[in-house]
């Protein structure tokens, strides 16, 4: 453990002091930059609302395009670019029934992730 005395900011530490113990803890734990890249990435992908959207009705329903493009309102072109994107990321799957292209979230920890997620921003409604 260091400890050194430091000017009071406010929420900030009034001392430095640095538990090495807990640090090399979570230093051992930490995730590799590539999975951090990935979550980031992820995060990005899903800040746009369309998609937040888009992901959210699949997480109740497996939906076509035209389904999400009249549940959302929007064109058929922007569904299918934002669904495009999504599964780059793997987000969401696809299967074709005849002319019809059915899309689902891609597994259950996305679905989680949306739970949680909304958990979370209720919670500050």
């Amino acid at each position: 453990m260091s400890v050194k005395a430091t000017q009071s900011v406010g929420d900030a530490c009034e001392i430095q002091f640095v538990d090495e113990e807990k640090v090399e803890n979570v230093r051992r734990a930490m995730k590799s930059v590539e999975a951090i890249g990935l979550l980031a990435e992820t995060f990005r992908i899903l800040g746009d609302p369309t998609r937040i959207k888009i992901a959210f009705a699949l997480s109740k329903e497996e939906l076509c395009v035209c389904d999400i493009a009249n549940l959302l309102g929007v064109s058929q072109s922007a569904v299918s670019h934002s669904l495009r994107t999504l599964r780059q990321m793997k987000l969401v799957r696809f299967r074709r029934e005849g002319k019809i292209a059915y899309y689902t979230l891609d597994d259950e920890h996305i679905a989680n992730l949306f739970d949680e997620g909304f958990r979370h921003v209720e919670e500050l409604l």
